[in-house]
């Protein structure tokens, strides 16, 4: 699992020396995208992947709108919650 650093920039409190710091974005670049065995052969799905913090969530129909990521302590709650049915309405 990798990490990508974008959008560098350089502090505003840098001289003009060429000695700066710079920030970037840290992006956590997920792996081992998978459905759900329960999905079946619907299309109407979320897809997990691994992340070194956790795990990346993105829609099956449009992968191309991003995802998003949890802690580990965030995906196990949920998944907690899911198998208590605490979903169910």
């Amino acid at each position: 699992m990798g990490l990508l650093l974008t959008n560098w920039r350089t502090s505003s409190h840098s001289k003009s020396g060429g000695q700066c710091v710079e920030v970037g974005r840290v992006e956590y670049l997920p792996e081992g995208w998978r459905k759900s065995s329960r999905s079946g052969q619907q299309s109407a799905c979320v897809e997990v992947g691994r992340v070194s913090i956790g795990a990346a969530v993105r829609d099956t129909k449009d992968r191309a709108a991003g995802y998003f990521t949890t802690t580990h302590a965030q995906w196990s709650a949920f998944i907690s919650a899911v198998k208590d049915n605490r979903f169910v309405g």
